[in-house]
């Protein structure tokens, strides 16, 4: 079945801490923060990387981001929008959609050691801390939490192998799909007069594309670069 997809957007009311989650082969990072969504404050957990050299994150962070669905997000009310089952912008998909285009090359995360001065951990968590001192809007695009206020899964949620196939019927809360991509968007408003926008988006060594309708891995994909 289709995961509970959508987005959030609100204001960060806590700084972003970087926390360890222990996987069965590696230890992942997140920055966790607090944003408030509609009168509630919601958890945030945005994947950053990874003690597991052949699984590394790869990621963009372009700080002139631009595209037509802006437009949509920012006339959007504060607050969550489901858009589980959705095939079309604002939901997102790296490969089903052109949102990445003209975003640059995918770039490489630093093996993590536990260090908030390793990439992309020291430039999304000052972006962060940026938008929660101005006071700035956020949107996180992922999957919300099965129990309570929160997001996660805030990368790229298909072409995984293993215990990641998505299997007709499947109604686990960690498998492939399409239209259900992670991301971190900040308005960043007019500094210099022009609509400047941040974003961070992800994605795991070990996620191929092109992906198939269910959202596994077809047989000839290949990692993303």
């Amino acid at each position: 079945m289709t995961l509970p997809y959508g987005y959030a957007k609100g204001k960060i009311v806590t700084t972003p801490q970087l926390k360890p989650t222990q996987r069965p082969h590696e230890v992942q990072y997140h920055l966790h923060f607090g944003l408030s969504v509609a009168g509630a404050q919601w958890d945030i957990a945005v994947n950053v990387g990874t003690t597991d050299a052949d699984d590394l994150l790869k990621y963009k962070l372009p700080f002139d981001f631009s595209h037509p669905v802006l437009a949509t997000l920012q006339s959007a009310a504060p607050g969550s929008h489901d858009l589980t089952g959705q095939d079309a912008l604002p939901a997102i998909d790296f490969q089903r959609s052109d949102f990445l285009a003209n975003t640059g090359a995918w770039l490489n995360s630093d093996v993590m050691n536990g260090s908030d001065t390793l990439e992309p951990i020291a430039t999304l968590q000052s972006l962060l801390v940026r938008a929660m001192q101005s006071d700035f809007d956020v949107y996180v695009f992922g999957r919300f939490y099965s129990e309570g206020n929160g997001m996660h899964d805030v990368h790229m949620n298909q072409g995984s192998k293993g215990e990641f196939i998505h299997r007709p019927g499947n109604d686990s809360n960690d498998h492939n799909d399409i239209w259900q991509d992670g991301a971190v968007l900040v308005d960043l408003g007019a500094p210099q007069g022009a609509p400047q926008w941040a974003l961070y988006v992800a994605a795991f060594d070990q996620q191929w594309l092109p992906t198939d309708d269910l959202g596994n891995p077809t047989k000839n994909s290949k990692p993303i670069s």
